[in-house]
C-alpha cells in the first residue's frame, strides 16, 4: 500500500467526521445522479470511490444498484458503512487494483484530494477497474491549482483542459462530457467542474 500523501490533513475527518457526514447527508444530488444512472445497467455494480459519508452509496442501493465502496478516513468509512448498510473498505485510489468489475465509478468530490502528480495513476486504476462499455463521474472544484485549505485539506482543481490531460494516457475512452454546477452547501459559493468519461463497448 502507498504511504498516504503529505498534502493530506487526516486530523481534520478524525476530529470533525459527524458534522461533515452530517452536512454533506442533507444535499440534493438529484440533478447530478439523473446525468449519471441512466447509463449504469439495472441493477448493475457501481463503485462510490471516496464514498464520504454514504449518501451515494445509500442512494444507490435504494434504487437497486449493487455497491462496493471505499474512503480514505477510517472514521468516514465507518459512518458510512452505518448510514448504508454495506462494508466500506478503508484505502485510496492509488490503492485500486481491481480489473474490469464495475459497470460505473463515481467519485464525487473525492479525486480531488488526490495530488495532481498522482491524479493519472488514479484515473488509470480507476479505468483498470471499469467494464468495457462503463461511465466514471467525477467532479472536482473549478480551477488550475493545488492548495490546501484553512482547514488542512489539500485540494487538485481542475477544468476542462486539465481533466482532459489526466485522461490522455487512457485507451478506449469513448467520449467525455463535463458541465459545471454550483455548490448546494449553505453558505457554499463554489463553482465544480463535473464530468462523465464513457468507456467503449468491447468489441463483438
Amino acid at each position: 500500500m502507498n504511504p498516504p500523501s503529505s498534502r493530506v490533513n487526516p486530523g481534520y475527518y478524525t476530529q470533525h467526521a459527524e458534522a461533515y457526514a452530517r452536512t454533506t447527508r442533507t444535499v440534493d444530488m438529484a440533478p447530478l445522479y439523473a446525468r449519471f444512472l441512466p447509463h449504469v445497467p439495472a441493477g448493475g455494480l457501481i463503485l462510490d470511490a471516496g464514498c464520504g459519508s454514504g449518501r451515494d452509496a445509500l442512494a444507490f442501493l435504494q434504487q437497486g444498484y449493487a455497491v462496493e465502496a471505499f474512503d480514505a478516513s477510517p472514521e468516514l468509512a465507518q459512518l458510512a458503512s452505518q448510514h448504508a448498510g454495506i462494508p466500506v473498505k478503508v484505502m485510496r485510489f492509488q490503492d485500486v487494483d481491481d480489473t474490469a468489475l464495475f459497470d460505473a465509478i463515481w467519485a464525487c468530490a473525492s479525486l480531488l484530494h488526490v495530488p495532481e502528480r498522482e491524479q493519472p495513476e488514479a484515473w488509470r486504476r480507476l479505468w483498470r477497474a471499469l467494464k468495457p462499455g462503463g461511465v466514471v463521474y467525477a467532479s472536482y472544484k473549478l480551477g488550475q491549482a493545488e492548495r490546501v485549505d484553512e482547514a488542512g485539506r489539500a485540494f487538485t482543481d481542475a477544468d476542462e483542459a486539465r481533466l482532459s490531460e489526466w485522461l490522455n494516457p487512457l485507451q478506449g475512452i469513448a467520449r467525455l462530457e463535463t458541465w459545471l454546477t454550483t455548490d448546494q452547501r449553505p453558505g457554499q459559493m463554489q463553482t465544480w467542474l463535473n464530468g462523465l468519461v464513457f468507456r467503449q463497448p468491447a468489441a463483438r
